[in-house]
Parts: structure tokens; sequence; C-alpha cells
């Protein structure tokens, strides 16, 4: 789906693009601001991010830096969420980051 996302197959609402990564705001929001950030390298979970893959994932989490600051969660505070696996919540097979704000979150979630 997220594939099909950044080709233009599918509407989305992409809030950012680097040519490696994007972000799109969430469908079903769970906060004010949600975003989801995605690789464009396809990694079903996170269990399949290898060590040549640390810069990309990095990467990850300067965008989520980036739109926080764009967003003024910087702050306020902001939450960062990945899922891998059915019983962790996973629904889409090709991992994405939850940016989450706007809002108080609770602990634990779920």
């Amino acid at each position: 789906m997220f594939c099909m996302i950044d080709k233009g197959d599918l509407p989305a609402e992409k809030v950012y693009d680097d040519g490696n990564i994007f972000a799109i705001k969430d469908i079903n929001p769970q906060a004010p601001i949600h975003f989801l950030i995605i690789p464009k390298k396809h990694f079903s979970t996170i269990l399949e991010i290898k060590e040549d893959d640390h810069e990309l994932i990095g990467s990850i989490y300067s965008v989520a830096n980036e739109l926080a600051k764009q967003k003024g969660l910087d702050t306020t505070g902001f939450r960062i969420v990945v899922n891998c696996g059915v019983e962790a919540g996973q629904s889409v097979f090709h991992i994405h980051y939850h940016l989450l704000g706007g809002r108080s979150l609770k602990w634990p979630p779920g």
C-alpha cells in the first residue's frame, strides 16, 4: 500500500518527501497531529533491518524531528511509535513510524 502511495497510485496527503523517506497524514488519526514516516526501501517489519540500513533508519528520526518542530511539538512533546507484528498492532507490512502529538498522550498505550 505505501509503495502505491509513493508512486501516486493511491491518494494520500504527503507532508514530506526527500527521495528516500516520505511522510503522510494518517487517514485514521489517533491524535490531532498524526503522521506516518515511511522509508521507500521496503522492509516488512523492523526485524528485516540490517546494519547497512542504519543510516536510513536514523534519517527517519531526523525527519520526525523536523516535522515535530514544524508543528510546534518540540515544545509540547510527541511520541514516535513503530509496531512489529500482528499482536503489536502492525496492520501494514511495510515499516512505518507514527509521529503523534497535539494532545496529552497516556502511558501505557494500548
